[in-house]
């Protein structure tokens, strides 16, 4: 019952998820994505994904730091630190159990809000990393759309790129 559980709440956050990636306002993107976020820290919590619990409290933290343009050099430091030690220390999936710390580090480390392309490719990154995880965790339904998420990602960037051209 918790697997149907976990994936019905994932599946709500894999909608806010896909609508994201049709966001072509750098703000907006966040915003959305922090309720996406908190969704899927509850999804985890049900489906017994401490790692991708930790992570997401830490991303939601940093999406919160970030949209108020207070996400600086010593604050990611701090966020990284916290990540990595409580992923270490809570850790029940072994090297999987790492992806959702990965890719939270990454993007931390490499959000670009000042270029929207960027940005993408980094969702599409980090994305692939949770896609594993979640298949891990049986969370199919963010399994799903952590690919459908990557493949509408690529669809807006040929889209923003059409129109810087034309």
């Amino acid at each position: 019952m918790r697997i149907i559980i976990g994936n019905i709440v994932a599946l709500i956050a894999s909608f806010v998820m896909v609508y994201s990636g049709l966001v072509k306002v750098k703000k907006k993107i966040i915003y959305v994505q922090s309720i996406e976020i908190l969704l899927y820290t509850i999804s985890n919590a049900i489906l017994g994904g401490i790692t991708g619990v930790i992570t997401n409290i830490v991303s939601l933290i940093r999406n919160i730091l970030c949209y108020k343009d207070k996400l600086n050099i010593p604050l990611k430091l701090i966020i990284t630190i916290v990540a990595i030690t409580l992923s270490i220390l809570f850790n029940n999936l072994g090297l999987i159990g790492l992806l959702p710390l990965i890719s939270t580090v990454t993007y931390i480390w490499l959000i670009d809000l000042k270029n929207v392309i960027n940005f993408k490719i980094l969702m599409i990154f980090t994305l692939l990393l949770w896609t594993i995880y979640d298949f891990t965790i049986k969370s199919y339904t963010g399994t799903f759309f952590n690919m459908f998420t990557i493949i509408t990602n690529i669809i807006s960037m040929i889209s923003i790129k059409k129109n810087k051209r034309g």
